[in-house]
């Protein structure tokens, strides 16, 4: 069952600077939100150290420019609604271009920092709004940047039958939430699939468990009109009042972090309530490990600019630039002033901990496996040893920071994983065992929203 929602402040305000890094942030997304937060983790790899993309699709997919005004504006928006929804999107060498003169000229972050980044993708295989081709392109785009040494930083979630939606822990429909095959409003589907879990554990490494209960920290308004400045929000098709979790910890000065969530198109409190807020499964996760969670929200807006379903802007309808992929971006700008907001309290030397949590399998695909540990002080990297159901261990690979996507797997086939740390060259102990299957690979079915669900 859905945990009940936290109390909500009475009045909107500013946001409140906390004692959180803003290096130790993240951002999360679906649908438009999963563009946006490409662009904005793009934009500002220096500080976003995660990524989580949901039916979403690369960096600068829509291709809009300045040079638009020659055909009156029409292109953007016509190949964010075709190749970029459909698939497959066109000419990625581009996309890599405009990133790479982006970086080069100091509008969005080196995108060394890419490497470095933890990027989760999902395609559910009943979404009949955004192709796979198109997440596939997602993957292509952090794939050129990682590069081999650092490939286990991406997993990739392709065979859940999801509809287009953030898919959530119950594996039956409650309080209104919808069937998992199901691409409609609110878009937040009943799949037996803790989405909001596992991103911020592929990001964090091993978390530990939800609040089960009534939830200690609170949803705050605040006033996004602050944030927008020199612009009022309407121009942007933002709306005046943003929300924010605030653990009880934070509030009291412990050491935390933020993840930045961002809603779809249609998703916005306007459009659903706050069911993005309240049933999506991310405030428990962050009620138990000391993350702040800030859900900006856009507004539909009919004409000037024209953003009839209040999606996130990854089209430039706000000024018809290529801008908005970079920091000056007017929305990228926005939410980059709430997190510098929030994260004002930080103080020098303080790091959030969790409870240790051995190495555990967060998920797995057919053909890949989400690995999750906490964190050790010191160490350096951390060595990954897979074996099968029976027999020895063999080392994978060396990475760093607290996750693995370990790819290239057999579907229907059982694995074990052990790690070690590495603290200045030496090799420690190794951890627990963690064991789990593959998945089953989907099979075709050429009519998404009416495939059935794999068991």
């Amino acid at each position: 069952m859905l945990v009940a929602g936290p109390a909500l402040a009475a009045e909107s305000e500013k946001l409140s600077g906390y004692n959180a890094d803003i290096r130790e942030s993240s951002i999360s997304g679906i649908s438009s939100g999963a563009f946006m937060a490409v662009q904005f983790g793009t934009a500002w790899s220096s500080v976003i150290k995660g990524v989580g993309v949901v039916a979403g699709g690369p960096y600068w997919c829509a291709k809009a420019d300045a040079m638009d005004i020659m055909n009156g504006y029409p292109l953007p928006i016509m190949t964010a609604t075709g190749s970029c929804m459909v698939g497959p999107p066109r000419d990625m060498n581009r996309s890599f271009e405009k990133a790479d003169a982006k970086a080069a000229s100091g509008d969005i972050d080196s995108l060394q920092f890419v490497t470095r980044q933890k990027i989760y993708l999902f395609h559910g295989y009943n979404d009949a709004v955004v192709a796979k081709s198109v997440t596939d392109a997602a993957a292509d785009f952090y794939r050129h940047y990682l590069s081999e040494a650092n490939r286990g930083n991406l997993y990739y979630q392709t065979t859940v039958g999801a509809g287009h939606s953030l898919a959530v822990a119950p594996d039956k429909p409650v309080d209104g939430l919808n069937d998992c095959q199901v691409n409609a409003a609110p878009f937040i589907n009943s799949c037996g699939y803790d989405q909001a879990g596992i991103i911020l554990q592929h990001i964090y490494g091993a978390l530990n468990a939800p609040n089960p209960g009534p939830l200690t920290g609170t949803i705050k308004r605040f006033d996004q009109s602050i944030y927008t400045k020199p612009n009022d929000p309407g121009p942007l098709s933002l709306d005046n009042t943003g929300f924010v979790f605030v653990p009880q910890d934070c509030e009291q000065g412990a050491a935390c972090r933020v993840h930045i969530a961002l809603h779809g198109c249609k998703q916005n409190v306007g459009d659903i309530g706050r069911r993005y807020i309240d049933d999506t499964g991310y405030n428990a996760w962050a009620d138990s490990n000391r993350l702040i969670v800030l859900y900006p929200q856009t507004k539909a807006s009919p004409f000037a600019p024209f953003n009839p379903q209040g999606c996130w802007d990854w089209w430039s309808y706000v000024n018809h630039s290529d801008s908005y992929v970079t920091k000056s971006g007017a929305q990228i700008r926005t939410i980059k002033a709430m997190l510098d907001a929030l994260t004002a309290g930080a103080a020098p030397g303080t790091a959030p901990s969790n409870a240790f949590n051995p190495l555990k399998v967060i998920d797995t695909s057919d053909t890949s496996a989400a690995l999750a540990w906490t964190p050790l002080e010191a160490t350096t990297a951390y060595r990954i040893f897979r074996a099968g159901a029976d027999g020895p261990f063999t080392a994978v690979t060396d990475v760093a920071g607290p996750s693995f996507a370990d790819s290239g797997l057999t579907p229907r086939t059982a694995y074990r994983w052990r790690v070690s740390p590495i603290v200045n060259g030496t090799e420690g102990p190794a951890s627990n065992d963690a064991a789990a299957t593959t998945r089953v690979a989907p099979a075709p079915c050429q009519n998404p929203g009416t495939c059935p669900i794999a068991p």
